[in-house]
């Protein structure tokens, strides 16, 4: 099976082709996969280097000229360390562009913490007006991008990594998907923890939605699913509690409780592998399940 990475790479060199207002603006990582689409279209596929605030100014130059820039780097590179730029170039200047991730929270652990963001989707929460994206899946991660893409001249972060789910879920952009009903809570799972969440609540009189898209915020998916009194379990990979404040906002005229489950705030100064990062998180199946059945039972 191909990565979320693989089927961004494919699906953006097509849509180069088929569409001259769309351009990719690169700092070096990827840069070799996109080489045959640079070929094709050397004015639009940029590549600037190890200047991720380069990057992101860039983009915001071409969205002024009308063109739909798409900029793609790590996502520690592409949100946390040109945050000014994402706020002013283009949320402040109110253009809109396509960023693109790789390598989230803990997709290379090796990197060390320089290469980890659990941290990217709390920043965008402090700038209006964005949608993000989090796919669990390369399909659909081709479907979200293919959205965003056209999605006018919003701003849109689509948000890719190399952990992913077995099977894609049919989504619909914006709105969460229901996957398990039950009647003793929602559990909430975000992108790419889905996997796990269903089997965490195997057997558990719980109910499951599906979020590729958390901002905006499905408030009326949520809260047609919570019922007139909700416990509310968010699941999300990336920083613990991160959605909290939305599922707070989507049930505040009825009683509920929310519990966040992510990546914890602390430092992560160790290596290893996905799997080990997601177990020492509490965030494989059988913590999960753990976690999920204490708070709701």
């Amino acid at each position: 099976m191909d990565t979320m990475r693989d089927r961004f790479v494919d699906v953006t060199s097509r849509l180069l082709d088929e569409d001259p207002r769309l351009a990719v603006v690169l700092a070096d990582i990827t840069a070799a996969a996109f080489a045959p689409a640079q070929e094709r279209h050397p004015d639009r596929v940029v590549n600037v280097g190890i200047r991720e605030q380069l990057l992101i100014g860039a983009a915001g130059g071409l969205a002024l000229t009308g063109m739909r820039p798409i900029a793609h780097t790590f996502a520690s590179f592409l949100i946390e360390r040109p945050f000014e730029q994402v706020k002013l170039d283009l949320t402040h200047q109110g253009v809109g562009a396509v960023l693109v991730s790789a390598a989230g929270s803990y997709d290379w652990p090796a990197g060390g913490r320089t290469h980890m963001s659990p941290g990217d989707v709390a920043l965008l929460d402090t700038l209006p007006d964005w949608t993000v994206h989090v796919p669990g899946h390369p399909d659909e991660a081709e479907q979200l991008l293919r959205h965003a893409y056209a999605d006018g001249d919003r701003n849109v972060y689509v948000r890719l990594s190399a952990h992913q789910n077995a099977e894609p879920v049919a989504v619909e952009p914006g709105r969460f998907t229901t996957v398990r009903t039950g009647s003793r809570g929602v559990v909430l799972a975000v992108g790419p923890m889905l996997d796990a969440v269903l089997a965490a609540t195997e057997g558990l009189d719980a109910t499951v939605l599906y979020a590729a898209t958390v901002r905006p915020f499905d408030a009326a998916g949520l809260r047609a699913a919570a019922g007139d009194r909700a416990d509310v379990v968010l699941v999300e990979p990336y920083l613990a509690g991160t959605s909290a404040n939305a599922v707070h906002e989507a049930l505040a005229d009825r009683p509920h409780r929310v519990l966040g489950l992510g990546v914890p705030r602390e430092e992560h100064r160790h290596y290893g592998s996905i799997p080990e990062h997601l177990a020492a998180y509490g965030l494989d199946a059988p913590a999960l399940r753990e976690r999920i059945g204490t708070f709701l039972w």
